[in-house]
């Protein structure tokens, strides 16, 4: 397939491109370029891409291609908290809006990525599947929330949308983010010595590589229409479903020279959650989710080592809230988020 990958140059999408163009796809990057620079190691190589913001985009660029992969979007939940409204613009409206261009352009299929945070403040220790109830507490959440039901809407005969529910992400990537959980504990325990988890470490999390995830898209994009059609699919593996504590314990095994505190200062967490994978792993056989926890913790420790990641940079550059905090004070956020 000829295929549109939207955040290509952001945490993702940098793992992404690469995987779709071996799968055989022919890629095209589109990213308004905010996190392009935010590179640890080697620089990475992108495909042929598009800048411009999200909210900007026409039919014309959209026309031509076969599939739309859309990562794009202000991601994480403080960072939602932070500028709720452009959180909806970006990851909502113009989220939805960039499917009715597709559908108008003749685009076949569109791969979205959202997330498990839907399941949010779920109220139960029942391990959740798709048909569990959508209780998100973030205006990150619910904007995926919404997108995922605007999907459902404009699917049709010729239009193939598809949602997948992506877990936690964890693992290296050249654009690294330091503000998801296995990814930060690693980065504090070789920086400062320490792996020090603010809850009472007994919050249950879904995580899932980033590679991973990239094999769901292919997978997604290579399904029959009939199976995905309008469907979501939590993306992971059961193995996976952990407790915060059972991630400090396996950053433990890899930083053993560091502290490990538990200082159960904020207590529980109600987003305390476990998910369901069997049906991507029925309907969609081609996915594996190939990558532990162990395995996540062992990569990162070793990149960051061999790269020399700083403290400056791990708080400032790969931390997605703080790239834009000091924007939104000066009220400049929305210059800093459409390209030059």
């Amino acid at each position: 397939m000829r295929v549109l990958l939207t955040g290509h140059q952001g945490y993702l999408g940098t793992l992404m491109a690469p995987i779709l163009t071996d799968a055989g796809h022919d890629v095209v990057g589109l990213d308004s370029g905010l996190y392009a620079t935010s590179v640890l190691g080697p620089a990475p190589s992108d495909p042929p891409g598009i800048a411009v913001d999200l909210r900007d985009v026409e039919v014309d660029a959209l026309a031509g291609f076969d599939a739309v992969v859309h990562l794009a979007a202000l991601s994480n939940d403080p960072l939602g908290s932070l500028a709720p409204q452009h959180t909806y613009d970006i990851n909502h409206h113009a989220s939805t809006r960039l499917a009715r261009l597709a559908k108008e352009a003749g685009v076949g299929r569109f791969v979205y990525a959202s997330t498990c945070s839907v399941y949010g403040a779920s109220g139960t220790d029942d391990i959740l599947d798709e048909n569990a109830p959508m209780r998100p507490v973030t205006p990150y959440a619910e904007s995926k929330v919404r997108v995922e039901g605007d999907l459902v809407d404009l699917a049709d005969a010729d239009f193939v949308p598809v949602s997948l529910r992506n877990a936690t992400a964890f693992g290296f990537s050249p654009r690294l983010r330091a503000d998801i959980v296995l990814n930060n504990l690693v980065g504090h325990a070789i920086l400062s010595n320490t792996i020090k988890v603010l809850s009472d470490g007994t919050p249950w999390r879904p995580l899932v590589h980033a590679r991973d995830i990239a094999g769901a898209v292919v997978a997604a994009l290579a399904a029959p229409a009939d199976v995905v059609r309008g469907e979501a699919f939590n993306v992971g593996s059961t193995d996976n479903n952990v407790q915060v504590s059972d991630i400090a314990a396996e950053v433990k095994k890899v930083v053993p020279e560091a502290e490990l505190l538990v200082t159960g200062e904020t207590g529980g967490d109600p987003r305390s959650y476990r998910v369901d994978f069997t049906k991507i792993g029925k309907l969609l056989p081609d996915f594996r989710a190939g990558w532990s926890v162990a395995d996540g913790a062992a990569e990162l420790a070793q990149a960051y080592r061999t790269h020399g990641l700083t403290q400056e940079a791990f708080d400032r550059r790969f931390t997605r809230l703080a790239v834009l905090a000091d924007r939104q004070a000066a009220g400049t956020l929305d210059a800093t988020l459409r390209p030059a």
